[in-house]
């Protein structure tokens, strides 16, 4: 019989990249028409594979494209006696390994619905452009990270944008003397699930350093991308006084140069970022978690203006749309031009007969299991939106560092949560 194992190193030689749809959908199509599944497609590339007179009352569901770091990359696997990981890139373990699990059933010629999404990790677009039969009663997404956690929630967020256009020469008249400031290889993180674990932001840092010696900015360029806490910044301003290090990682260097005259932008932009409330804003006592935040993740000087993002994210869609709001009056009080994108809908938390079943035959395998909801954005919550009364759970193994170079995921923990699939899978399949 062919293994989770097996499946996910056969997987992981396709080019997985998020837009790259063609090697996996060959892939899949062939794999079902072996097997025996109809294998339908729709028009944002995804996938479901399902019996032609399918009986199936349970969906299951993971997103097949993976993050890349470097283009078209196809990871290497490194493998050992616990783990997996990657030589200098992502693994594909997220939502790789959730694609096996399916794999693994199909193989068993399993009676469910078996849904691949597309282009999840760039902005749930399979997901929200899904127009495929589901016919099921119940849900079982595979993309979760952290055995023993069955996910029953999660944020909402949307991403916005901000655009500032107010700058202007001057003639240097003070003698300002121009300064690079720099802060290089900070933690760094998930602005969702890592938010409120005090890791530090590269960009307030860099404004803390600016305000404090009374710089002008000249040039500002920081973060990774819209999802991550930003690791690293990078300044040139004007000022009467070397800037101060605020970190161990800044480095500050003076510029041998003096200019006669400043293109500098207003000190309302700093003044703004500086007194802006990074990351928590509230918390949900009843579930342990996050409630609101908003965190600061790219900056970037283009010819004439300087554009900086945020990603705001709630377990309240009605506390999100204040949280936007609030943001972009702010923004637009300072002169901005703003825009919001890439918004996804809160799942909220939802305690029912099927995540009951989950949590009940997961306690058969590790009784420490328990209902859990996430700050940060899943599949199902769209999910939940376009199917009102379709009930879901989300499960998945030990995947540590997901989207970076030390993406590692536990042989241990695939089998073991591959056993609780499969009794989730079989125990629904008999009412």
């Amino acid at each position: 019989m062919t293994t989770v194992l097996e499946i996910f190193k056969d997987i992981t030689k396709l080019q997985r990249c998020s837009g790259n749809h063609k090697e996996f959908i060959e892939y899949i199509q062939n794999l079902s028409k072996k097997l025996g599944y109809i294998c339908l497609v729709d028009d944002v590339f995804n996938v479901l594979c399902k019996k032609e007179n399918s009986k199936a009352n349970i969906v299951f569901q993971s997103h097949y494209d993976i993050v890349c770091l470097k283009e078209n990359c196809v990871p290497q696997i490194i493998e050992d006696e616990i783990t997996l990981k990657a030589v200098d890139s992502t693994l594909g373990s997220d939502n790789g390994i959730g694609c096996s699990y399916m794999i693994a059933l199909m193989y068993e010629n399993f009676d469910a619905e078996f849904l691949f999404t597309s282009d999840e990790e760039i902005g749930l677009i399979g997901a929200n452009g899904l127009n495929l039969p589901i016919n099921a009663n119940f849900m079982l997404n595979l993309d979760s990270e952290e055995e023993g956690e069955i996910c029953i929630g999660c944020a909402g967020g949307v991403d916005i944008k901000a655009t500032f256009k107010d700058k202007k020469i001057v003639p240097n008249n003070e003698n300002l003397d121009l300064y690079e400031i720099s802060i290089n290889n900070l933690q760094g993180g998930h602005s969702g699930v890592d938010i409120d674990k005090n890791i530090p932001n590269a960009i307030k840092l860099l404004v803390k350093s600016i305000k404090e010696c009374d710089g002008k900015i000249l040039d500002i360029n920081a973060g990774e991308r819209i999802n991550s806490i930003p690791a690293n910044a990078k300044a040139i301003i004007a000022s009467k006084t070397m800037p101060k290090k605020v970190v161990e990682n800044m480095k500050i260097e003076k510029i041998d140069a003096k200019s006669e005259h400043l293109t500098i932008y207003s000190d309302r932009l700093l003044d703004y970022l500086y007194s802006f409330e990074n990351g928590v804003r509230s918390l949900n006592k009843e579930l342990n978690v996050v409630q609101d935040s908003i965190n600061l993740a790219l900056i970037n000087t283009k010819i004439d203006e300087i554009v900086f993002e945020f990603s705001a994210r709630s377990m309240s869609n009605e506390n999100l749309k204040n949280l936007k709001e609030s943001t972009k009056k702010d923004l637009e009080q300072i002169g901005c031009e703003v825009e919001t994108y890439g918004k996804y809908p809160a799942w909220k938390p939802d305690i029912n007969s099927f995540t009951n079943t989950v949590l009940d035959i997961y306690k058969e395998i590790n009784n420490k299991a328990s209902l859990r909801a996430i700050h940060a954005g899943l599949e199902c919550a769209i999910f939940k939106e376009k199917y009102p009364n379709l009930k879901i759970a989300s499960i998945g193994p030990t995947i540590k560092f997901p989207h970076s170079k030390k993406e590692t995921v536990y042989k241990d923990s695939i089998n073991n949560v591959f056993e609780i699939v499969k009794k989730i899978a079989y125990n629904l399949h008999s009412r």
